[in-house]
């Protein structure tokens, strides 16, 4: 496969920058990426510019962070190929500013339990539209109280389940955003269907028309799930993506760039189903 789909950079969540990414792209023999950025688009332009001249194709991406509010639960939603990213500026804006209060909560809650200063944990996201928990373990980890990002410290303070430092954000209605990004002119995914047990969600989207595709490719999605997968979207004639979800060193486990992905002609299929969709 030469085509990875779901890359994040410093500017949400990954560890890397976008000139970084791209120059391990060529060096993987990758023809083609996406910079997936959560709730930011800023990174996919700018790829866009670094990519020509690095000779690897960039496909416009973005990941969407959504609620399933029949299920009350998130669900994420990667927005390709958009010909005005503009329109969606203002969706960014106003989930990080969701974000930036339910992290600025949490930082306050860690600051109780461990005297990091917190000038460590601004320097981690530096770059970044906001303050991820990834950023926090970075300080903490730098202050020697940590020694993973995912360990124990990870889920005594982050643990949706009781964690002391929890604190939720607010997210958009998944249809919400399927349409904000149909009306900028992109496709919209659904992002790695079993991290969210978003299966329901995928089936109710499907029927209702509202779909593109489905992340088929993913880390999460063991043999039998993809081979699922890949037989909704083919008998809902569904785009199939897949991608990394590369994190650098930010991610849960050691998933360098490429180890999942696409396969050749993936692109060229999303494109010829955006052309049918919106002449």
């Amino acid at each position: 496969m030469s085509c990875d789909l779901h890359c994040h950079s410093k500017i949400s969540d990954g560890s890397m920058g976008i000139d970084e990414i791209i120059a391990i792209a060529r060096r993987r023999g990758l023809n083609t990426i996406s910079i997936t950025d959560h709730d930011a688009v800023a990174g996919a332009t700018r790829a866009g510019v670094i990519g020509k001249r690095q000779g690897v194709e960039i496909v416009h991406g973005v990941e969407f962070s959504a609620w399933d509010s029949d299920r009350g639960r998130r669900v994420h939603i990667l927005g390709y190929m958009c010909d005005a990213p503009d329109r969606l500026e203002g969706m960014c804006r106003q989930i990080n500013a969701n974000r930036r209060v339910s992290s600025t909560e949490m930082v306050k809650k860690v600051l109780r339990y461990y005297p990091i200063v917190p000038d460590s944990i601004v320097r981690c996201a530096s770059g970044s539209t906001n303050v991820f928990k990834q950023h926090i373990m970075h300080a903490l980890i730098d202050a020697g109280y940590a020694d993973s990002f995912y360990g124990d410290v990870y889920h005594k303070l982050f643990s949706p389940e009781g964690g002391c430092a929890y604190v939720s954000t607010t997210y958009p209605d998944v249809r919400e955003i399927i349409d904000l990004i149909h009306s900028a002119g992109g496709l919209a995914v659904l992002a790695h269907p079993t991290v969210y047990d978003s299966i329901s969600i995928m089936e109710e989207l499907t029927e209702a028309g509202l779909l593109d595709g489905v992340e088929v490719w993913h880390h999460s999605a063991d043999d039998a799930t993809v081979d699922m997968l890949q037989g909704f979207a083919t008998d809902h004639e569904l785009l199939m993506t897949g991608g990394s979800d590369f994190h650098g060193m930010y991610a849960n486990k050691p998933r360098p760039l490429g180890s999942y992905g696409a396969p050749d002609g993936t692109v060229q299929l999303m494109k010829a189903y955006k052309n049918k969709r919106f002449k």
